[in-house]
């Protein structure tokens, strides 16, 4: 199988965040994937009823060698081995890393654990403000990621770094 592109986003709003989604991109890409474009990482606030800290969020650009279903095997256990523990955790609450898969190729999947590109995508300002930064002309479901984003609330989304 060729490399196919893929992009996807990382969290974290538990811990040293900065370092625990450095670990994960290192993990990803000792496991294969070639990690290309990497977002400014931004401060958002959280997302959900649960009240918790703020989020560090970035979106990377990746070449997969492998298919949708191997990849969301390896970012789940890429968040086991850096402690997320999700048949325990509270829905949308606080999280030490979260890697979910944007987009995959032209790929369009809808199965119970697995849809892509990710279904709430094109309502998140946080995944879309680094996504277009780094994929300024993406198309998402036929519509332009950064002509989704303009009427989004992007308040409290704030650069802390460039990568």
């Amino acid at each position: 199988m060729t490399n196919r592109t893929a992009y996807l986003c990382l969290g974290s709003n538990v811990g040293d965040r900065a370092l625990t989604m450095g670990l994960a991109l290192g993990v990803l890409a000792r496991a294969g994937l070639t990690i290309g474009a990497r977002s400014s990482l931004y401060e958002t606030p959280p997302w959900g009823p649960i009240p918790q800290g703020p989020y560090l969020n970035q979106v990377v650009e990746i070449q997969s060698p492998v298919a949708p279903r191997s990849l969301l095997f390896l970012a789940l256990a890429v968040e086991r081995m850096l402690g997320r523990d999700r048949p325990h955790e509270v829905r949308f609450g606080p999280r030490r890393i979260d890697i979910d898969i944007l987009l995959f190729a032209n790929e369009n999947i809808a199965e119970p654990d697995l849809e892509i590109p990710h279904p709430r995508l094109l309502e998140r300002a946080f995944a879309l403000v680094p996504l277009t930064e780094i994929a300024p002309d993406i198309v998402v479901s036929g519509v332009r990621a950064a002509d989704a984003l303009a009427p989004l609330d992007r308040s409290g989304i704030v650069k802390v770094a460039a990568t």
